[in-house]
This record gives C-alpha cells, structure tokens and sequence, in this order.
C-alpha cells in the first residue's frame, strides 16, 4: 500500500541523492511559540541544518498527507494555524485521514521520520512523566516511542516542567539509551545541568551514529536520546526557573487544565512570567540540537 508521504522538491532530491537529512517536528511551530517567531524560529532551524551539511525535512499534517519537509507556503499557513491537531501516537491516522492540518509531537515526528527513512530528528526538549503522575497518570508517549521507533532524537533533556527523576526511570524501564553529549549531568532544557547525573556520554556525532548503526545490528527496538545541553550564555539557572514552573503549575491545577493543553499553557505562562528570557532560551537550545543532529545525520550518511 502506497504511503500517504508528500515529499517538498529539497527533501525529495536529498532523498533521492541519498544525502544526509534531518527531520524537525511541527508542534513547536503551532503549540510551543507565539507568530511570528514561531514561523522565523522554524525558518533558522532549517537555515542551521543546511549550514551544517544536511537537508531539512519539517514534518507536519495537510491535506490528508504527511508532509516530508515544507514549501514556504505551508510553512507559513502552518504557523498561522490556531486550531491545528497536536497529534501524537494516537491520533496521527485520524489526523491524516480527517483532512484537518495537524502538528506533529516528538512521538508523531518519530514514526513519520521512520517511514520517511530519516534517521535523526531535532527538536527542543521530549515529552515524559508530568508532576503528580503517581495521581494523574499523565506520562507522554514520546518515552514509549523512544522505546519502539528506531530514530535518534537530539533535545535539550526532558522538558523542565516535568517530573525528571520519573521520567529517567521509565525510559531506563523501557531500555531507551539516554546519551549526554559532552556531559556527565541531565540538561534540563532552559537549564544546561541538573542534580541528575546522565545515564550514559558520548563525545563525538559519530559515536552516537555508531552507537544507532549498532542497535541495528543487533536488532534492538527503538532509538536513541541524545540529550544535548543548552548553551550557557542562553541557559536560564535552575534556582531562578524552578519557582516561576511551580507558580505556573499551580495555576494550571487551579484552572483544571490537563491532558494536551499542560504543557502549551505552561510554556505561555512561563513566557510572560520570565518577560520573554524563557522563548530566547527556547529558540537558543532548538538551533544548537539542529546542529548537532546535522553532524549525525552527516555520520549516518557515510
């Protein structure tokens, strides 16, 4: 059966050349930014990946197709979609087959990454276990894709506003291998270390795409997190984020907002509240896993 992939002619021609690609998702352009720098962050994103030698492929949902890479039109309807889906593992068909435009999460971007035939995707920071999940049961399915979708995933740690501890225990449960690249300590997306030490470090992009070759050999499910921190001079500190994530927290609870809506809600909140330092720093972490996923996907195309 043919796949639903609609291919932009620079990811086609990247894919036919057999040339290094590296794919990007969608929800940080439609949930995680305001316009218009949502549109202009995903535009340096690509800019970056090109400068470093690979060829951007931006995933997202139109037109009862998944699209590998964006024309600049689309990419400009995309980012001026309010209403788009955020689709994820479980929504990602009926999201193709309604017609509607849809984003795609790190888990949806993984599985679409696969049956496109790319083999590293950047985005900011994963999805994981949310404060009070022991209550709440909310753990994003981005960890069981890690676990089932054989992809290298370059991000700046797990997203600081969720359980860290518990999120570094599910994925060591479901054998997912969380790399720190030239780190001993967990970044924790706007913050470039954590009290949590890394399970595992590499120092070069062809040790962790030696690392994905070998998986393969061996028939391992899965793929790889490559937890890249943050550069300092955009880092925001630990001390100085943690009471601004618990006070949005609150409201959150407070508002009875859950399920998708958290962490869109949490990433806004924490926007005003920090006047902006948190989108800087947001923009700063994606550019620099752009260019590191670029080296792999450079190693992986050898």
């Amino acid at each position: 059966m043919t796949l639903p992939l609609v291919w932009s002619a620079e990811a086609a021609a990247a894919r036919d050349a057999g040339a290094p690609m590296v794919a990007l998702e969608s929800t940080i352009i439609t949930h995680g930014m305001p316009w218009p720098q949502n549109r202009d962050t995903a535009l340096a994103v690509e800019a970056i990946v090109r400068e470093e030698g690979a060829t951007p492929a931006t995933i997202a949902i139109m037109n009862r197709a998944i699209h590998i890479g964006l024309e600049p039109a689309a990419l400009d309807t995309l980012a001026e979609s309010p209403d788009a889906m955020k689709l994820s593992r479980a929504d990602l068909a009926v999201g193709v087959a309604s017609g509607r435009t849809g984003a795609t999460t790190v888990a949806a971007t993984m599985i679409c990454a696969h049956l496109a035939g790319i083999g590293v995707f950047a985005t900011g920071g994963i999805g994981g276990v949310h404060r009070g999940a022991e209550t709440s049961f909310d753990i994003s399915a981005d960890l069981r894709e890690l676990a089932l979708t054989p992809v290298t995933v370059v991000a700046a740690g797990a997203k600081a506003i969720l359980d860290i501890p518990k999120t570094l225990e599910v994925l060591e449960t479901y054998g997912v291998p969380v790399i720190g690249y030239r780190t001993d300590s967990l970044p924790a997306f706007w913050s470039s270390t954590s009290p949590h030490p890394v399970p595992l470090r590499m120092d070069s992009a062809a040790e962790i795409a030696a690392a994905q070759r070998m998986r393969t050999r061996l028939g391992l499910s899965g793929g790889q997190l490559v937890a890249n921190p943050i550069p300092e001079a955009a880092a925001i500190a630990q001390t100085e984020i943690d009471p601004i994530i618990a006070k949005a927290l609150a409201e959150a609870e407070a508002q009875g907002i859950a399920a998708k809506e958290v962490t869109p809600f949490l990433l806004s909140r924490i926007f005003n509240l920090t006047d902006g330092r948190s989108l800087t720093a947001n923009i700063a972490l994606v550019e620099n896993n752009a260019r590191l996923a670029s080296a792999i996907a450079r190693e992986l195309a050898r």
